[in-house]
């Protein structure tokens, strides 16, 4: 597979001003040298505890916030600087769904006039009215749902509104944020299966954030592990869920809930203690050793590297030790 999205070492600090001159008195490190690709046609998931970075890592690559360091590069161009009108090529290729359906859409516009205004802005040289139709029809919505407001519609129904949305320009990528958190279980279910739907017929690529692992492992073919703006492990689901190596994956996967309580492997690493620090004041070293359970000396002053351990499958973590298939 050729990558179709390359994220390089990005950072991305929001920094934080008082006083009557707005000096800055401190900054926020949302993402901290994050690198990442992602190959055309895969769903690719993000996840962590909320805080961690995830939405600020997609809203950068959105291009909704600029990066304070390191590039993003789609189908071999680099669109970190891009600006203005130079972003308007690159906003018809990748499209966003959001996680709340209803604070997503304008309550004071229909379901129509919502797909419309998409197509207006970028001046859609074919039918708008079919158009319309044919995006409502694709998301299992029936044509009366273009004469209805957001309010008159169920959360799936908004939801499915959202990803026609997404659909309007025939983008390439897909940045799902939280995507399915806001909806009851039985919902979650039918949009996970219009999204598979989608990207099989369309070779859709998805950067997938989530928090409910559950849900990223039955979508997504690759992971990756963030933890206080960084990426802490990354690998296929398979690797991950079987044969978690880093510390803190193990704890998210131990706080999936067991379908049977009495299953011995139930949090069979152990609790995590203690909170996630904050990203005003992020630990020196490895983020992570404040709360890790084998945490070393050098753990509180080196950033430990992501490492390859075989395969797909990379940690960074002092205590795990590479497979001899990655030593080779």
């Amino acid at each position: 597979m050729s990558a179709l999205l390359r994220i390089e070492d990005l950072s991305v600090h929001f920094p934080i001003r008082k006083g009557l001159l707005q000096r800055q008195v401190a900054e926020v490190r949302a993402v901290e040298q994050v690198t990442l690709s992602l190959n055309r046609g895969e769903a690719f998931g993000l996840v962590g505890e909320s805080g961690c970075g995830k939405t600020t890592l997609a809203r950068t690559v959105l291009r909704l916030v600029d990066p304070t360091s390191g590039e993003i590069w789609f189908d071999g161009k680099n669109v970190s600087g891009l600006k203005g009108k130079s972003l308007a090529p690159y906003r018809k290729q990748v499209a966003a769904i959001f996680q709340d359906p209803f604070s997503s859409l304008n309550p004071r516009m229909t379901a129509g006039k919502i797909l419309s205004e998409v197509l207006y802005v970028h001046r859609y040289e074919g039918s708008i009215p079919g158009r319309v139709a044919e995006l409502l029809s694709l998301c299992g919505l029936a044509p009366r749902f273009a004469d209805l407001y957001p309010h008159e519609m169920s959360g799936g129904q908004r939801q499915r509104v959202g990803i026609a949305r997404a659909l309007a320009l025939d983008p390439e990528l897909i940045v799902c944020d939280e995507a399915v958190s806001a909806l009851d279980v039985s919902i979650q279910a039918q949009i996970i299966n219009l999204l598979e739907e989608l990207r099989a017929k369309f070779g859709l690529t998805y950067l997938f954030i989530g928090h409910d692992l559950s849900v990223v492992r039955h979508l997504c073919d690759r992971l990756a592990v963030m933890y206080l703006g960084r990426i802490v492990e990354t690998g296929t689901s398979e690797e991950l869920f079987s044969s978690p190596r880093h510390p803190y994956t193990k704890a998210l996967i131990d706080a999936v809930p067991a379908p049977d309580p009495d299953d011995d492997n139930t949090n069979k690493h152990g609790a995590l203690a203690g909170e996630i620090p904050s990203p005003l004041n992020p630990p020196p070293g490895c983020v992570f050793h404040t709360r890790c359970p084998v945490a070393m000396d050098h753990c509180k002053s080196t950033v430990p590297p992501l490492s390859q351990l075989g395969g797909h499958h990379a940690a960074a973590c002092f205590a795990v030790e590479p497979s001899q298939d990655a030593q080779r």
